[in-house]
């Protein structure tokens, strides 16, 4: 699927060209491609043991309700014929390199969000195309060819946009919002397409008559910082389809990380540490996605009472893959046993990252209160 139109030298003068390619059910893709066998089938990317949890699915298995996050033991149920594969992030890793030199053909300025997705600044037309459309249908094109994958681009003036617009016409499609139509293109769309806006603030933002970009336009921005604190600023010039952040080509992360808030709190010490189990799957796909290495790893939990506490582990070298990363994690929880209350919520974080090619990765990361740091040496 495509959408007419493109941005022209004329009526983007003064304004950046942005890219943003997003490959389309990349681990499972990649799983398809390789293995002819399961190709048009439902995939899932992941364990699947009774702990495990879906690190991709395909496009098949999408139909049947099965999302990355998810246990594989819920995926199997919602699709009987799910087809699980073990990741291979070396694999992933491979052919990332291969789409990120063809981005590099077109321009310097690309700054990777994960294995899967990068935003590039075109707005310098090095191959002389004519337009920022024909920079995303080209590479597209050379994608498919070079790695028998496909890709979505969203195509606008800004990140927030560009990023909003490749996920339009998913999967091998693209969009492009031209100059002038941002705020249009926003105030049809639902709050939850918004970066950063989770199932807790859109449920807030419900209570508050915000449903869509034009709700959320329609608020002063009095009235967004005071439900919404530092997080008002973003909202506003969002619903506005305003974003002035360049396409940083060396862009450091602080922090990987994922949290999980359970359906029924949680208080049992097997269940505590079962839920340790797969917000350790969660966080560490994103990890090796990110294909960060870091010190640090911090683990929050949130009481039925809304109370944030966070305990952290800071080791004098980079934590030594998943093993390594879900024993330090159960070791903090170790710490907290028992709890004074049930939680509803819980989450990790790898943080000091150290010589990262973290320029993206990892949504959602953990933040978090009252943190008491222990140094492993």
């Amino acid at each position: 699927m495509e959408q007419e139109g493109d941005i022209n030298d004329d009526e983007a003068e003064g304004l950046r060209k942005i890219i943003h390619v997003d490959m389309d059910a990349f681990f499972a893709s990649v799983e398809q491609r390789d293995d002819p066998t399961i190709r048009g089938k439902p995939v899932a990317v992941g364990g699947s043991s009774g702990r495990g949890v879906v690190a991709a699915a395909s496009y098949e298995a999408r139909l049947f309700g099965v999302r990355s996050a998810m246990p594989s033991v819920t995926a199997q149920r919602l699709c009987p014929d799910l087809i699980f594969r073990k990741s291979r992030f070396d694999v992933y890793r491979e052919v990332s390199q291969q789409i990120r030199a063809i981005f590099h053909d077109y321009t310097p300025l690309v700054e990777p969000l994960s294995l899967d997705e990068a935003y590039l600044d075109v707005t310098e037309d090095r191959h002389g195309l004519g337009s920022a459309t024909r920079i995303a249908q080209d590479i597209r094109r050379r994608i498919r060819a070079e790695t028998e994958l496909t890709a979505s681009a969203g195509v606008s003036y800004n990140k927030f946009l560009a990023k909003l617009a490749s996920d339009q016409n998913k999967p091998d499609g693209i969009c492009v919002i031209r100059p002038g139509d941002g705020a249009a293109f926003v105030a049809k769309l639902p709050v939850t397409r918004f970066h950063g806006v989770g199932p807790q603030g859109s449920e807030k933002m419900a209570r508050l008559g915000i449903e869509t970009g034009a709700d959320l336009a329609a608020k002063d921005l009095a009235f967004l910082r005071a439900n919404f604190g530092s997080f008002a600023d973003y909202l506003y010039r969002a619903a506005r389809g305003i974003d002035l952040r360049q396409v940083r080509a060396h862009r450091v992360r602080k922090s990987v990380g994922g949290e999980r808030t359970f359906h029924e709190d949680l208080s049992n010490p097997t269940e505590l540490r079962e839920a340790m189990d797969r917000i350790v799957d969660i966080v560490w796909e994103r990890i090796e996605r990110a294909e960060a290495v870091g010190r640090t790893v911090t683990m929050k939990l949130k009481y039925n009472d809304f109370t944030i506490v966070s305990r952290a582990a800071t080791l004098n070298r980079p934590v030594e893959g998943k093993a390594e990363f879900g024993r330090l994690g159960h070791a903090l929880l170790a710490e907290m046993l028992p709890l004074p209350r049930p939680i509803r919520l819980m989450g990790l974080t790898l943080s000091k990252l150290d010589g990262v090619d973290a320029k993206g990765g990892g949504r959602g990361d953990v933040g978090g209160g009252g943190a008491q740091q222990l140094s492993l040496l």
